[in-house]
């Protein structure tokens, strides 16, 4: 049974026919994705519904089954409490509940996208925008990384004109925000980078790369792993300009960044520890790996002459999905780092490769292999 037909039959287990009897007179309820009327409700936690199965399968795999049980509390009626003090704590408690609930759907759309999977990032994406909607307020600045989302699931979709939508109310938010953080401005011109970029717009979509770049180094620094996000995708609109020496450059400065940085990780951690904690969030490790698997794949087309990069961004990701508790990758791409090294003058890596290597197969036995 493949994994689709085992998640189909699991949600299908989970899924019953609204009472209408249960409904206060004249109330209607909604679908989670569609806002059409439902039909159907999750049985696990009783205050989510939907208009067919499809949808309400779309949404576990999106990002239901994650916070089912957290929704319960947040859509259940108010209890009624006589004193003043009862009902504040209430709804003190209801507003951390719900900005925890922006959090982890913000971090799945997120990492979700990363991996490319942009149809099953949107319930994620809309539960976060409805959430900070709910909290903020419809014209919050706080609604800004939500429309983010979306438009990149859009662009990523190919429907870019609801990009262009969702993008268009991120830009005018931010312009009427004297006060927006130097984060929220960079993400915005990521975005907007990505849309041009989409409608072969390429030096508008430069102009927006280089304003990322700049306000993700206000914040951050130059030789930081989020700025250089910025870097990466002004090296792709390179390749498609045909300018592959500026292009290669900039892989450098991004395969650099993200070298240093994992080797300062690495040395944090005991040689003799049987078991890595993880060093950031899912959704970094999703965007380091995608980076650097498009760097490598373009740089092995002439191995001769990138070597040394391939060296450096194959040995990134080994302490990548080594650092993230996958021996196995940490062992396929440390055995390319090691090949690669072999073709360049320089092997000043080659000890820490080899070393790399060891500790991973040393760990294999001990640690849960990664998919």
């Amino acid at each position: 049974m493949s994994s689709i037909t085992r998640s189909k039959s699991h949600v299908s287990a989970l899924t019953s026919a609204i009472n209408p009897l249960a409904n206060p007179r004249g109330a209607k309820k909604q679908c989670e994705l569609c806002q059409n009327l439902a039909h159907l409700q999750c049985t696990k936690c009783r205050v989510t519904f939907y208009c067919d199965m499809e949808h309400q399968q779309a949404d576990w795999v999106g990002i239901h089954e994650k916070i089912c049980q957290l929704l319960i509390p947040i859509r259940t009626a108010t209890p009624f409490h006589s004193l003043q003090a009862d009902r504040d704590h209430h709804r003190t408690q209801i507003l951390h509940r719900q900005e925890e609930l922006i959090e982890i759907s913000r971090a799945v759309a997120q990492k979700k996208l990363f991996e490319g999977k942009y149809q099953e990032s949107l319930p994620a994406a809309q539960l976060s925008l409805r959430c900070a909607m709910d909290v903020y307020g419809p014209s919050a600045v706080q609604l800004v990384p939500a429309y983010l989302l979306l438009a990149e699931a859009n662009v990523g979709l190919g429907s870019l004109a609801q990009a262009e939508g969702y993008l268009s109310q991120a830009e005018w938010t931010v312009m009427k925000t004297p006060e927006c953080s130097q984060t929220v401005r960079h993400q915005l011109h990521r975005n907007l980078g990505r849309l041009y970029t989409a409608t072969e717009n390429l030096e508008g979509a430069l102009l927006h790369f280089a304003n990322d770049v700049y306000y993700a180094s206000e914040e951050y620094g130059l030789d930081n792993i989020v700025t250089c996000g910025g870097y990466f995708l002004m090296a792709n609109v390179f390749i498609k300009q045909e300018k592959m020496d500026i292009a290669s450059s900039l892989y450098t400065e991004v395969a650099s960044t993200w070298h240093s940085h994992l080797t300062k990780l690495l040395e944090t951690h005991t040689p003799g520890s049987m078991m890595l904690e993880h060093s950031f969030d899912e959704a970094q490790q999703a965007e380091a790996d995608q980076m650097l698997r498009a760097m490598l794949k373009v740089q092995e087309s002439s191995p001769k002459q990138a070597a040394a990069q391939n060296t450096l961004v194959a040995h990134s990701l080994a302490m990548l999905w080594f650092l993230g508790g996958s021996p196995d990758k940490a062992l396929e791409f440390g055995r390319k780092a090691l090949q690669s090294s072999q073709l360049v003058p320089d092997h000043s890596l080659t000890e820490r490769i080899q070393s790399l290597l060891q500790l991973a197969a040393e760990r294999g036995p001990h640690l849960t292999i990664a998919s």
